[in-house]
């Protein structure tokens, strides 16, 4: 990706800066390093452009910000945060409030944010050009493309000794032993003043006689991290990508980056695009990153970005009155597990246990709801549950759901035209690969999401005896089966109860105003009754708002553990019963597990499974 100028909107006006950058060698000397708590100064000390930053910072309007190595939930209730947090080794991110908005600020602090490198980086993009030029291989991944540019810089630069300013020193003041201590490091030429494309003039650049470009080691620094950040990664969008608390990055058109945020909620960035066509340019590139072109005729792409993000792009102001836009869905790193849902009150114990014993045993269910309701989180946390042996073959669109299981087959539909390389090529449907999953003799069979006629083939599946699990679109069970009985996906009605669960899951609004996701129902689908037409199905668990409690509803009268489970497993009427103590036993089991701090998505299946193995799951055991 190419440099792009983007505006950075800072709501403060910016302190003027009073140090020498290249003086951070000496901190203890700094007024305001004296002044930061402990944690704050060991990260300066490792990214000295934080202190920069903090320099322009307001501080006597604003206070010292608190700084946090990880964000916790008690923050959500401050309303006018003032806080630092690391996304990584280099990239600290600043929350501030806007008294006139209800979204605060999210500022990101990146090794270039303040040091203006832009008059440098021509000059050493255009030395780059001549070494990449001369490389006898190409790099293939992304890691030795970022390798070699770093190497190509060591190259052609080379950092200054601190507290020399070589930009205010002059030819003649050097001849004249002016700096002995930089006559002793090089000897130094200086270039004229450098004319940039546009015809402006730039400050002047010191080179040495070898035509090595002399940088202070924040310029140094600054222009290494832009380089592979904007050559190599997502460029503007690389602090957003890195922070593990942003769930949705978006950009609406010309202006803010906005991004809801796990502990912050609803934030605006200060990274803002002000013309449309850089946003153009903008969006493009990041299509061509992700091998999926853009163009007029194709305005529209449904991606995915390297670190398995979700990404859709909107293309041009013919249908984006307001410019360009793209949103992008974060994805976790680790999968959250089903006790990860139950910390934050998404489900209880004893409805998960319920889970885990219709999941185990093969039963067919969906996890519906509205967009952002948690759907495709909670599939994925109950994959724990499939038996460890189980062949697992997964179907989406844009590959989001990640199986612990080792014999798992993941297969992603392919868009005409969406192959490696980017050019003409056939389309694969969700469909083609539904179907071929058939022969490949699975245990489960899990689908992204059902939207079209890859839906009878599903339930031609759940007919056959694979078990199928998926996420839909449809707030109730009455409106998922309206859904999938009508356009496009036509089940007939009398095949809707091969489906056995049905879990509504929505996003709601708790009193306090925090938005937070719950699993508002958990349904089984009973059978079709052709006389009335409709459809029978009984509420095992429902969500109590006022308590934000779960109550079995369905305790004593489950079709699926007594007349299908139970069945299966041949225990007699007179004891059919029992298996509701199997749910409780395995909500202890969860309970268990969690207060050992078990609570990490591997760490839960390795446990599972060993307990398995210790034969504690047997259903009577």
């Amino acid at each position: 990706m190419s440099s792009l100028s983007v505006a950075i909107n800072l709501p403060f006006k910016p302190e003027p800066v009073d140090i020498d950058v290249d003086l951070y060698a000496d901190l203890e000397s700094d007024a305001l390093f004296k002044m930061l708590p402990a944690n704050a100064k060991e990260y300066v000390q490792n990214s000295p452009h934080l202190l920069e930053y903090l320099h322009t910072f307001p501080v006597n309007t604003y206070g010292i910000p608190l700084f946090v190595s990880e964000l916790t939930k008690d923050l959500r209730n401050n309303k006018n945060p003032n806080v630092i947090y690391p996304v990584n080794d280099t990239t600290f991110v600043h929350i501030l409030p806007d008294p006139d908005d209800v979204r605060n600020y999210y500022i990101p602090i990146e090794p270039s944010f303040l040091h203006s490198v832009s008059d440098i980086l021509p000059v050493v993009e255009t030395k780059l050009i001549d070494l990449i030029d001369g490389l006898e291989t190409d790099p293939t991944t992304d890691k030795e493309r970022a390798d070699v540019i770093k190497k190509m810089l060591a190259t052609i630069a080379i950092v200054k000794p601190p507290g020399v300013d070589v930009a205010s020193l002059t030819k003649k003041d050097v001849q004249a032993g002016g700096s002995s201590k930089l006559m002793t490091f090089l000897n130094t030429d200086f270039t004229a003043q450098k004319k940039m494309k546009s015809g402006k003039k730039s400050k002047n650049i010191p080179i040495t006689p070898e035509g090595k470009i002399i940088l202070s080691k924040v310029e140094y620094q600054a222009i290494e991290y832009l380089l592979v950040r904007d050559k190599i990664e997502m460029g503007v969008l690389k602090p957003f990508l890195s922070d593990s608390y942003i769930e949705d990055i978006s950009c609406d058109g010309v202006g803010p980056i906005f991004i809801e945020h796990k502990v912050f909620k609803g934030l605006k960035s200060v990274v803002e695009f002000k013309v449309s066509s850089e946003l153009d340019e903008f969006v493009v590139k990041v299509a061509e990153r992700i091998k999926r072109p853009i163009t007029y005729r194709n305005p529209v792409v449904d991606a995915t970005l390297p670190d398995g993000s979700r990404i859709n792009i909107v293309y041009g102001t013919a249908i984006s009155k307001h410019g360009s836009n793209f949103t992008i869905r974060k994805v976790n790193e680790v999968p959250l597990s089903i006790l990860n849902i139950v910390e934050s009150g998404g489900i209880d114990y004893v409805s998960a246990a319920y889970l885990w014993i219709c999941v185990e045993y093969g039963m067919s269910l969906f996890v519906s709801g509205e967009t952002a309701s948690g759907k495709t989180t909670l599939l994925n946390a109950i994959t724990t549950f499939i038996p460890p042996e189980n062949k697992i073959v997964t179907i989406e669109d844009t590959p989001e759901l990640n199986v612990p299981h080792r014999n798992w087959v993941r297969e992603v539909a392919l868009a005409k035209g969406g192959g490696e390389s980017g050019g003409a090529g056939g389309e694969v449907t969700m469909f083609d690969l539904l179907k071929a999953a058939l022969r490949q003799r699975p245990n489960q069979i899990l689908v992204g999401e059902i939207r079209g006629v890859e839906g009878s083939v599903a339930f031609g599946a759940m007919q056959t005896g694979h078990p199928v699990m998926s996420t839909f679109h449809a707030a109730s069970v009455e409106k998922l089966i309206q859904r999938l009985c009508g356009d496009p996906i036509n089940i007939p009605k009398t095949y809707v109860d091969n489906l056995n669960l049905v879990v509504i899951q929505s996003a709601v609004k708790r009193p306090d105003g925090q938005t937070v996701r719950r699993m508002i129902s958990c349904n089984e689908l009973v059978g079709y009754n052709a006389e009335t037409g409709g459809f029978t199905f009984v509420q095992m668990f429902t969500w109590e708002p006022v308590s934000d409690t779960f109550v079995w509803t369905g305790k004593g009268s489950s079709f699926l553990l007594e007349n299908k489970i139970a069945s299966m497993l041949g225990i007699p009427d007179s004891k059919k019963a029992e298996i509701y103590l199997e749910v409780e036993k395995r909500a202890k089991i969860l309970e268990r597990l969690h207060k050992a701090g078990y609570i990490k998505f591997w760490d839960l299946f390795h446990m599972i499974t060993k307990i398995k193995k210790q034969g504690l799951l047997t259903i009577g055991a």
